[in-house]
């Protein structure tokens, strides 16, 4: 039975005599009249629903191309199961040396370099459209060529030629996103991008190491099969833009575009952040090693930490950039943001006794300062660029990524090895001081464009 707003209520307020001989004088009693306000059950707020509605409008507003190219780099990045399992392949499944299976990696990301370069400038010839189909189908149909290859050198080439096309893909998405955004959407177009990325890469990494169980060819053919669906999906439901990339094209040939490699800013911002992802690899290639070898973490609690990063991305980030983006510039949360990760790498140093509290903490701030950093370093890219450049732009900055790919992994690694952790981190944790006073140094007056 519901109550009524209003309530009268009288209480008696007693006024009571000071003892006398131990003899309580006659109390007296006064009415005191006052209302207390109790709310129905449909006047109290609904937490729910406000945290329903404040998720509603942060997902709102963006274009249902927008939301297409999410989709598709979801389903990407879940076929993208094969590649975190090419050194196991090698060594497990075709019985080759380490030596070998390191061969095959480093020529994935050699792959990845030149793919990203020529996405970019490809998607400005012929438009990211073609260039993600292309891309989708032809890397798909040598992935699943690559289940069925044995040959050692011929797998070296294939591994060159397959992580080309895997990476080209990357530069023309970027592009796309940018193109179909709305007015006052791009940071939050590709926080939802990002999103997609990291939810499809978890999704893609589990049910390959469930794959690769069974059989690692049949995990290739699986992650060829995607991608190609992918190409299709964009095939038919990615609108075309033709009679657009042709009116660009008709101005690009009468003015001079501003080619990236020209844009002294860029470059500068763009060795920074390479800087930047550099110490950001780490985390997700060396950091685990470091959890079970010095610190005695078991895999189990290592794969949740781990995953920790994924599952925070997706309940907070569109949220928190949607609350935030028009507070401040975007070289604001970038500094903040690489600030916050080089805290994460400062509690890996702790001498605190509590490994598994002190990785979650690492692992929070290291989280926050990717959802502050990386959509707004994307923002600064594509403020940077426009629809006669954007791909140059785009494959600029996914090569930074390309080449931290290579050198984060490997240079923590060796540093691990000759120096140990605990300067590992140091190092690592200066770098990032360095890369957010260097981001702060692009502030000055003289340089033109919004930051």
């Amino acid at each position: 039975m519901s109550l009524p707003v209003w309530q009268q209520i009288t209480v008696y307020k007693i006024k009571l005599s000071k003892l006398k001989k131990g003899i309580n004088k006659k109390p007296n009693f006064r009415p005191i009249d006052f209302r207390i306000t109790i709310f129905a059950p449909k006047d109290q707020p609904n937490m729910f629903r406000l945290i329903l509605n404040t998720y509603k409008t942060s997902f709102s507003g963006l274009s249902r191309e927008t939301w297409l190219l999410s989709v598709v780099m979801l389903i990407n990045r879940c076929g993208y199961m094969a590649v975190p399992f090419m050194s196991l392949y090698m060594t497990q499944g075709l019985y080759r040396s380490t030596s070998d299976a390191g061969l095959i990696i480093t020529l994935f990301g050699i792959g990845s370099i030149l793919g990203s370069a020529a996405g970019g400038k490809l998607t400005d010839l012929i438009g990211f459209r073609p260039v993600q189909i292309l891309a989708s189908i032809i890397g798909g149909g040598l992935f699943i060529l690559y289940a069925t290859v044995t040959h050692f050198s011929t797998l070296c080439v294939l591994a060159v030629v397959i992580s080309f096309f895997s990476e080209a893909f990357r530069p023309a998405n970027f592009a796309a996103i940018a193109t179909y955004a709305k007015a006052g959407t791009i940071t939050r177009s590709y926080s939802l991008n990002r999103l997609a990325t990291n939810v499809g890469w978890a999704v893609g990494a589990s049910t390959g190491g469930l794959i690769a169980s069974f059989s690692y060819p049949l995990l290739f053919t699986v992650d060829g099969g995607v991608s190609v669906l992918v190409g299709i999906i964009i095939l038919f439901l990615l609108p075309s833009r033709k009679a657009a990339h042709k009116a660009a094209q008709a101005i690009k040939a009468n003015i001079e575009v501003l080619k990236p490699w020209k844009d002294g800013l860029f470059i500068r911002f763009i060795v920074i952040s390479s800087m930047f992802t550099t110490c950001f690899f780490v985390m997700f290639r060396v950091v685990p090693l470091f959890y079970k070898e010095i610190w005695h973490i078991d895999e189990f609690n290592i794969g949740l930490i781990m995953g920790l990063n994924g599952v925070v991305i997706a309940l907070f980030e569109m949220v928190m950039i949607n609350s935030i983006e028009k507070k401040r510039t975007p070289m604001f949360f970038i500094i903040t943001g690489v600030l916050l990760v080089s805290l994460s790498y400062l509690v890996l140093n702790s001498p605190v006794v509590f490994h598994l509290t002190l990785a979650i903490v690492s692992m929070l701030f290291f989280t926050l300062g990717e959802m502050f950093s990386l959509p707004f370093i994307n923002t600064f890219v594509i403020n940077r660029s426009n629809e006669h450049n954007r791909g140059l732009y785009a494959a600029g900055y996914t090569l930074s990524w390309s080449f931290a790919q290579i050198v984060g992994p490997s240079g923590g690694f060796f540093l691990a090895e000759k120096l140990g952790y605990n300067w590992l981190w140091i190092i690592i944790t200066c770098l990032l001081f360095t890369c957010a006073i260097s981001y702060r140094l692009l502030l000055k007056p003289n340089n033109p464009a919004p930051l």
